[in-house]
């Protein structure tokens, strides 16, 4: 239909941030590809133009089918949000290597996967715009995120190396990096130790960021023209002092 916006697809649909960024950009008139392992949650918001596909962003494959569902309903996909993560926070000695790999294999090649993806339309149009979600722990370094921390470092780094790649067809690849949050991201968060740090700031921040705002900038950044590349964003609440 003329006149219709472009696509957009977000990981991580489900709950929190992402579910929040899907409200926001379908509020905006987008119509959206969202993807989560749990796709009966997605249905549950029941916004219009929107396509919900079970898949989980460590399945190359299964992200790959998804695209080709959403851009045959609602054609080439203009923006794709790497949003889905994992927070399971603990000190490197005292975590279960088990967790190490669900860190790696969701926070980064999840992301990689996901970019991968959209990589090839995107060049040939010489359009679209990639937000990966990071976290300020992508920028320093906390307690307790030893693991974690490190896989969003890997999120800023890749980033740039794409945005690098992709700049010279008028692709943009942005990263966003939110402060403490209400999300259910603590959900996956299984020391105790490093649930009680966590908690701690929380509360001192009432809570933490609202995931709207999180989601309202991300559609600030991605509505800015395509020549104007939005490349790093870190948000926090304002009394975030660390």
């Amino acid at each position: 239909m003329t006149g219709r916006k472009p696509l957009v697809m977000i990981t991580g649909a489900s709950a929190g941030i992402g579910q929040e960024t899907a409200r926001v950009f379908s509020a905006a008139g987008y119509p959206l590809l969202l993807i989560a392992r749990r796709s009966e949650l997605i249905e549950a918001m029941a916004l219009p133009n929107m396509l919900a596909v079970a898949a989980d962003v460590r399945d190359y494959d299964a992200l790959a089918s998804a695209i080709r569902q959403g851009e045959a309903r609602f054609g080439p996909v203009d923006c794709l949000i790497n949003n889905a993560g994992v927070s399971r926070l603990a000190r490197l000695d005292e975590q279960d290597p088990a967790q190490w790999r669900d860190l790696v294999d969701i926070n980064c090649l999840g992301v990689l996967n996901g970019m991968h993806a959209v990589a090839p339309g995107m060049k040939e149009r010489r359009c679209g715009t990639i937000v990966n979600v990071s976290s300020i722990a992508g920028r320093k370094v906390y307690p307790h995120h030893d693991v974690y921390g490190g896989t969003k470092h890997f999120v800023h780094a890749v980033s740039e190396g794409m945005r690098q790649t992709m700049s010279s067809y008028r692709v943009r690849v942005m990263v966003i990096s939110p402060g403490v949050a209400k999300s259910e991201i603590d959900k996956t968060i299984t020391h105790q130790d490093a649930y009680d740090f966590w908690d701690s700031g929380r509360k001192q921040l009432h809570g933490g960021l609202d995931a709207n705002d999180i989601a309202r900038t991300m559609l600030f950044a991605y509505e800015l023209p395509q020549d104007v590349n939005l490349q790093e964003m870190t948000i926090t609440h304002t009394g975030q002092e660390f």
